[in-house]
């Protein structure tokens, strides 16, 4: 009989004891549960059980069925000594297999890991501890600060050892290059010649530049696994030792004529394999831009008042509730409400919008933004993590350090190359000993080296991870944040994007847009009776009217006995006169005569706009029509979704007849109108139900349930919270060609990781070939392996360049 283990498991959604005891009552009932006991205070559970009858899975599953969640803590760790996707994938599998660990994904390109576990199984330390025992070292993620002086220090040593190691393996290249004929006219100084000065200058390559190799060969070796350094290592080593035997001959023969060596190949390998590394290092530093272009735009200190004195701070010293002291020219430290002050704010980092927005008392205001000309003072309500521009940043390092279902095939692919490419080496070595060239070492010896050499798989690990850094980062540079990579895989093969109407193809605010006006009456007059009356009104259409009207640069007379009519409109006393302004009933009620303006008013109503009659001293005056007008790029914006092959559907609760104006206008394919909220998520599933692949866009809370339903929700950057949380995609902008942008950035960066994959892939496999044919030069396949993983990445950077069709 096992042992009982005992786990403590954190709970959340608990909000009073009867929760406690549902989770306790649900626990205690299941198979091979001795006890199980809730503590409400600290939410968290203990669970007494035989492990042989089942297990913590079993637990969380439950208490997800009982309505609640098991919570799990998350880690990312900086790892060192990886060389190659094999040893990312070995990390992965180990972590992964750990009692307690629900999730490791190792970012290869980023060099750290991120793990998902229950601390009350495991802990930090355990994790460390298996990850040494494998060769490599975890360590809890580093401050930006500190990443980029490890990786200044870790160019500076790899360019040192590199100059030393060209500058050693020059003289051995040009004795090799000496024994072409065309090259005979090249002096060659006669030591050069000699086994033992080419044994002094290459020994220091070997076992010193080449000393990582060896190291992590031997790693991988204690481990029972194989990775690049191990095929580095065997090829390098069978050159040089068998090259040290051959000068022994050499010399024992009494030093007859030029001897054949291979110090030069051993040397060049590791020279040009060390050389690519260098360029990697530089290169992924530049797949991070995107993040550290974002980090440039916050503000460094904050002018902050704290018991009545004014003093400066780092922006990391500021906490909710400071007042906030922004001057002219200044960016705004931190998210916030404005206290006291008004000023036009420059938010184009976050919305796009070029125009400087105006700002004035009780508005909310966005760290980073910058404040154009007033002096505003600010009530801080976000701070650090907690800011629109961290939550940006946080969102594109989870993209980019998560993995699309192509990454995970090449994963399981690399995890098992390495071995196969050894025993291959070693068939070769055996085909060419004892049957294409019997007995001849030398013969047989130049394809294993090569073989090993030239299969390397660190561009197959390289690969996806660095286009998927360069295109979602690309991505946040254009307003565009995908929360994962999977997400940016899943923009392949969208067939429809269904739109909502408000606040996505419109602008969600009623606008003035027409005004008609009786023969007999002046439009300024007429407008200033207007906007005298609906300025008592609270109705949002009595706003967009005033709005429009002062927009005119009409001056608005005062108002007596304003009435709010139900259902009909308002009336108001203005200069003498009765002004009402409403509904053709408000008007008949009143004994008012409004001739031919039934046929205006049911043209602007088929238009999508609600039309007002004016009457001003009892007599019909005109014609006033408002409309949550069409946002001005919606209509480009849906020209290349169709451009794009997009079936382009609004889905929408206002009535049929508007929503087909609104989308005639916009050039829209299929309105679906109509529809409440609830059913918002049955529509996307019709949809899906006829085969194709949906995106939704929306912005408000009603959009939640069918952003999560659709294969890609997308959730506009200006809308709801809720909305945005439920989205696998935020478009910052609000503008409608962010579509079109995300499936042009998700459509080119997944083809970038397929053209990376298929550069790898052929690489191998048309190489491996050629080297076991013994058609390859083993030094040349040094610097076919070292271009091979400066190409994949030198391919993924151009995704930073990517220009959108606008």
């Amino acid at each position: 009989m096992s042992t009982a283990k005992e786990v403590s498991l954190p709970i959340s959604g608990m909000t009073c004891a009867a929760c406690a005891n549902k989770i306790e009552k649900g626990l205690s009932k299941m198979d091979g549960v001795q006890e199980a006991t809730v503590n409400f205070a600290i939410e968290k559970t203990k669970v007494v059980y035989d492990p042989d009858q089942t297990n913590v899975q079993a637990f969380e599953e439950k208490v997800h069925k009982l309505g609640y969640e098991v919570v799990q803590d998350q880690q990312t760790f900086d790892i060192s000594g990886m060389t190659c996707a094999a040893c990312a994938t070995k990390i992965e599998k180990r972590l992964g297999k750990m009692e307690g660990v629900s999730n490791a994904s190792v970012n290869f390109a980023l060099e750290n890991v991120s793990v998902d576990y229950n601390e009350g199984q495991v802990t930090t330390g355990d994790m460390m501890d298996a990850v040494r025992k494998l060769g490599y070292a975890l360590k809890p993620e580093a401050t930006r600060e500190e990443t980029a002086s490890d990786k200044d220090d870790e160019i500076r040593k790899k360019t040192g050892k590199f100059v030393l190691a060209a500058v050693l393996t020059l003289p051995l290249l040009w004795t090799m290059v000496a024994h072409f004929e065309f090259t005979s006219f090249l002096y060659l100084p006669d030591m050069f010649m000699d086994p033992w000065v080419q044994l002094a200058l290459a020994a220091p390559v070997q076992f010193y530049v080449g000393a990582t190799f060896y190291s992590g060969a031997y790693k991988a070796l204690k481990n029972k696994s194989a990775n690049m350094d191990v095929l580095i290592a065997l090829g390098t080593s069978a050159a040089f030792f068998y090259s040290i035997f051959l000068g022994w001959e050499w010399y024992a023969a009494g030093q007859p004529g030029m001897a054949d060596l291979y110090f030069e190949a051993a040397a060049v390998i590791i020279t040009l394999v060390f050389l690519g590394k260098l360029f990697e290092v530089r290169a992924k530093g530049r797949t991070t831009q995107a993040i550290e272009k974002l980090l440039d735009l916050q503000a460094k200190m904050a002018r902050i008042i704290r018991n009545g004195e004014e003093m400066e701070v780092s922006i990391e010293e500021v906490i909710v509730g400071d007042t906030v002291m922004v001057r002219p020219g200044e960016k705004v430290p931190v998210d916030g409400k404005i206290h006291e002050g008004h000023s036009a704010l420059d938010e184009s980092m976050i919305t796009g919008e070029s125009v400087p927005i105006d700002k004035k008392q009780g508005d909310e205001v966005i760290g980073s933004t910058i404040n154009k000309n007033g002096l505003l003072r600010i009530e801080a309500t976000k701070v650090g993590k907690d800011t629109a521009l961290s939550q940006i940043v946080k969102v594109v390092e989870e993209a980019q350090g998560s993995k699309p279902d192509v990454q995970r095939i090449a994963d399981k692919v690399s995890g098992i190359f390495v071995p196969i490419v050894v025993m291959i080496a070693i068939a070769s070595f055996l085909v060419w000993y004892f049957l294409l060239d019997p007995g001849d070492l030398r013969s047989a010896l130049v394809p294993l080296i090569t073989v090993l050499v030239i299969a390397c798989p660190c561009a197959l690990g390289l690969a996806t991870p660095t286009s998927i850094m360069a295109g979602t980062g690309r991505s946040a540079e254009n307003g565009v944040l995908f929360k994962g990579g999977e997400h940016v895989e899943n923009t392949r093969g969208v067939q429809t994007i269904v739109l909502d109407k408000t606040g996505t193809v419109t602008k969600g605010e009623p606008e003035l847009t027409d005004v008609e006006v009786a023969s007999d009456f002046q439009e300024a007059t007429v407008l200033a009776a207007v906007g005298a009356v609906e300025k008592n009104s609270e109705h949002p259409l009595a706003e967009a009217m005033v709005k429009g009207i002062e927009g005119k640069g009409i001056a608005i007379d005062k108002a007596e006995d304003f009435e709010a009519i139900p259902g009909f409109g308002v009336r108001a006393v203005v200069g003498g006169d009765e002004v009402l302004v409403g509904t053709r009933k408000l008007m008949q009620t009143s004994s008012v005569t409004i001739e031919s303006a039934g046929e205006e008013m049911a043209a602007f109503e088929k238009e999508g706009k609600t039309a007002m009659l004016i009457a001003i001293g009892g007599k019909y005056a005109g014609m006033i029509a408002v409309a949550d007008t069409v946002k001005e790029t919606s209509k480009a914006a849906i020209k290349r979704m169709h451009e794009l092959g997009l079936e382009v559907a609004m889905l929408t609760g206002d009535n049929q007849q508007t929503a087909e104006a609104i989308g005639k206008q916009v050039g829209i394919d299929r309105v679906i109108a109509e529809v409440v909220p609830e059913q918002k998520a049955e529509e996307i599933q019709k949809i899906q139900e006829q085969g194709k692949k949906v995106a939704m866009v929306g912005d408000g809370i009603n959009d939640a349930p069918a952003l999560a339903v659709a294969d890609i929700g997308m959730a506009i950057g200006t809308g709801t919270d809720v909305a945005i949380e439920a989205a696998d995609i935020t478009l910052m902008r609000g503008d409608l060609h962010s579509v079109a942008d995300s499936i042009q950035l998700g459509t080119k960066t997944i083809r970038n990781v397929k053209q990376n994959l298929f550069l790898a892939f052929i690489y191998n496999t048309a190489a491996i070939p050629i080297a076991a044919a013994g058609l390859l030069a083993p030094w040349v396949a040094g610097a076919a392996m070292a271009l091979s993983s400066i190409s994949v990445v030198s391919n993924a950077l151009r995704l930073q360049r990517l220009k959108l069709s606008r």
